[in-house]
């Protein structure tokens, strides 16, 4: 991949450029580093800046504090303290080296140094090992400009060496050539894959961190098409699904590819705005159906109730790698109703509604979209007969939005009648029966048994 790539104008934010000032006034040297001067190549600077300087650490942070500057060691250990500047925070790190790595996460020794480039020579990739200065201008040494331009992500050094040193680097290239929509060189593609075993090594919620990254690009289809190896050490259920024949009409490709083809395609179906609980659930949807395959007399395959088996797989996974609950619920709960079938009608919509509802409050309607989403991915990622199922879905869609607009029950808080009403009608005392008798009147408006009218409702408790 080859791109034009020209200097921007480089705009380095003034509570950055007062952190620089003041390391230099003092007689030190002083540059911004990282992600705000790749960004800023790429010509999208971001608003994190971060400076690496030739000061002992406790050097710049009298410094800093003698400006008025509030300053926290949040990393003093390894030469790093953050400076809060404008209400910004920035941190600043002193030139280092590194040791070993003997648990492939952290160096067993920091030993400071007064030479940027050796600093830079530790980073990890090229694009993220370019320095800017607002009067000396960019400092380069291993062409990351060059690989900006390229579109490469390429190791600093020996790739090898850099992710035998750290083995989270593997995810992290995965994640930038995802971010950054670029490919992974040749040499450090192939220690990638020589080095993704060390991530047995790093602690789940790392690698949960890493993988959400990723989840989060939007570009996860291409990450199974081109590093399922890598993703495979990171989440093993993944690994069994790459090359699972699924001996199946409907089926085109391998579980792995399918589910390439799902994330892809969640990105056409919405703008590539998917949320990242339905980025989640593209990604495990047919996590069980390794564990769940048969083969009829016919050999014919089948994965009868792989999402009943995929929703607590999923959860695990996911648990496993440190998640938040509030995005594990409707992941589960999408991997479990992803196969759910949805007529177009609104007593069928009320029902998927009221589902997503009893398993996530409050986000009914957003994971009832999502879950449309889901289904057309699926069908357009199975053989071209199927993908037909597409088109029925718009018409569930057009109901879902009439069933929200029309504002039909399927909360608690929709029916027309509250718990005080209940214990008026029916002369029972607070407690849990109340909510019981609540929930089966809107088990009853959602099938359509009982029209959601309050004097109605009543009557009925009254039978």
């Amino acid at each position: 991949m080859s791109r034009r790539f020209e200097d921007v104008a480089y705009e380095l934010p003034e509570f950055g450029r007062k952190v620089i000032r003041a390391l230099e006034d003092a007689g030190f040297e002083a540059w911004a580093v990282g992600g705000w001067v790749r960004d800023a190549l790429l010509d999208a600077p971001s608003h994190d800046v971060d400076v690496t300087t030739s000061a002992h650490w406790r050097d710049a942070e009298k410094i800093l504090a003698s400006c008025g500057y509030a300053v926290h060691r949040t990393g003093a250990a390894h030469g790093t303290i953050t400076a809060v500047v404008e209400g910004e925070p920035v941190e600043v790190t002193t030139y280092r080296v590194e040791g070993d790595y003997t648990d492939h996460r952290h160096p067993d020794e920091v030993r400071f140094v007064d030479d940027i480039r050796l600093d830079l020579a530790r980073r990890d990739f090229t694009v993220n090992a370019i320095a800017y200065h607002p009067e000396r201008g960019i400092l380069d040494p291993f062409d990351g400009r060059g690989d900006l331009g390229r579109g490469l992500i390429r190791a600093v050094g020996d790739p090898r060496r850099r992710f035998e040193e750290d083995a989270l680097r593997v995810l992290r290239a995965v994640r930038f050539a995802c971010r950054l929509g670029f490919d992974i060189e040749p040499q450090t593609q192939q220690a990638l894959l020589e080095c993704a075993d060390g991530l047995e090594d790093i602690a789940s919620e790392r690698i949960g961190q890493e993988l959400d990254g990723i989840v989060r690009t939007g570009r996860m289809g291409w990450a199974l098409m081109n590093e399922a190896e890598v993703l495979g050490e990171a989440i093993p259920e993944l690994a069994a699904m790459a090359g699972f024949d699924q001996h199946s009409p409907y089926h085109a490709y391998d579980v792995l590819e399918h589910t390439a083809r799902v994330c892809m395609a969640v990105e056409e179906f919405t703008g590539g705005m998917a949320s990242p609980a339905l980025r989640w659930a593209a990604l495990l949807h047919d996590v069980a159906k390794p564990v769940t395959f048969t083969q009829d007399d016919a050999g014919q395959g089948h994965f009868f109730g792989h999402p009943k088996v995929g929703a607590p797989m999923c959860e695990k996974i996911m648990r496993r790698l440190a998640l938040p609950s509030e995005l594990v619920a409707p992941t589960r709960t999408l991997v479990r109703l992803h196969d759910h079938y949805v007529k177009p009608t609104r007593r069928s919509v009320r029902r998927t509604l009221l589902k997503f509802e009893n398993a996530c409050p409050g986000r009914a309607e957003a994971l009832t979209f999502a879950l449309l989403d889901l289904k057309r991915a699926d069908a357009v990622s199975k053989v071209d007969r199927v993908a037909g199922y597409a088109v029925e879905l718009d018409k569930i869609s057009a109901v879902l939005r009439r069933v929200i607009a029309d504002g039909e029950a399927f909360r608690m808080t929709d029916l027309a009648v509250s718990g005080r009403d209940v214990m008026e009608a029916t002369g029972i005392r607070p407690g849990p029966g109340v909510g019981m008798i609540l929930r089966e009147l809107l088990l009853c408006v959602v099938n359509g048994e009982l029209p959601n009218d309050r004097d109605t409702l009543l009557r009925s408790l009254q039978v």
